[in-house]
């Protein structure tokens, strides 16, 4: 199944019966955004320029590499030398890795398309098998470009955040509960994500994952 209208409103409304916390945030803000990603390579390269940084940061990174490329194809950010790589804002280690991805798949070692054929833990298997793909980026994938229903983004800060503040916590979650704490929302954890960050935004409507 894949996140569309209806299915993120029945999925709202479920977790809205079983959990007092969500439901105060269905409520408040309405449904989430779907913040939907187009499936392919210009989405991962988005991902990992987002990792540890700003979405700011990342989205500026990206812009410049759609000046400099046009069209962003795994072949054009191959023929880009290191000094291009700089000018558009990406450090070494995240060269390499979307570098790396790239040449996976050129290569054929990497088939994106495929990944729609497979369940979310063999996708995420596929994709974290690459360096420069961990964990938060292979599932954002999943949860954006795919749109998973259950998936849940380990390891975003903004996620723990706001778990805090509509949970009544002391202090933001581990990442480690914070998984935990989530399974309780399945199988409706990407929507979960989804009202989390909606209400860490404001109940904005403004689309954080876009870069154009």
């Amino acid at each position: 199944m894949r996140l569309d209208p209806p299915t993120l409103e029945a999925g709202c409304a479920a977790l809205a019966d079983r959990s007092d916390a969500l439901a105060a945030l269905y409520e408040r803000n309405g449904t989430p955004p779907l913040w939907r990603r187009d499936p392919g390579f210009p989405t991962l390269v988005k991902l990992v320029l987002e990792q540890q940084v700003s979405l700011a940061s990342g989205a500026a990174a990206y812009r410049r590499l759609q000046l400099r490329l046009g069209e962003v194809t795994p072949e054009a950010f191959l023929a880009l030398n290191d000094e291009e790589l700089r000018a558009a804002a990406f450090s070494r280690q995240k060269a390499r890795y979307v570098r790396g991805i790239a040449s996976a798949i050129v290569d054929g070692d990497l088939d994106l398309a495929a990944l729609g054929t497979l369940d979310d833990a063999d996708a995420a298997a596929v994709l974290t098998g690459h360096v420069g793909i961990g964990p938060w980026t292979a599932s954002n994938y999943l949860l954006f470009a795919l749109g998973r229903p259950d998936v849940w983004p380990t390891g975003d800060r903004a996620l723990v955040v706001s778990m805090a503040r509509a949970l009544d916590l002391a202090d933001p979650p581990r990442y480690p509960d914070a998984d935990e704490m989530a399974g309780e929302w399945s199988p409706w954890r990407a929507v979960a994500a989804r009202l989390l960050w909606h209400d860490y935004l404001g109940g904005s409507a403004y689309d954080p994952t876009s870069f154009s």
